[in-house]
């Protein structure tokens, strides 16, 4: 499973910032996954924190 493109896809999805913990409930992983995810994600420069603990995809 690509993690970090559910990520992406999830965020899209909502169309609004959101916690790890809501991304990890709305695409059903674990939490610790999503954390790892957002970490490589924000290094790639694919989704941004528009205010801190919420992310959004670029």
């Amino acid at each position: 499973m690509d993690t970090e493109k559910t990520v992406i896809e999830t965020l899209k999805k909502a169309g609004k910032p959101l916690k790890s913990g809501e991304i990890a409930e709305m695409a059903g992983i674990d939490k610790k996954v999503v954390d790892k995810a957002i970490k490589v994600l924000k290094t790639k420069e694919k989704i941004i924190s528009p205010k801190r603990c919420y992310y959004e995809a670029k």
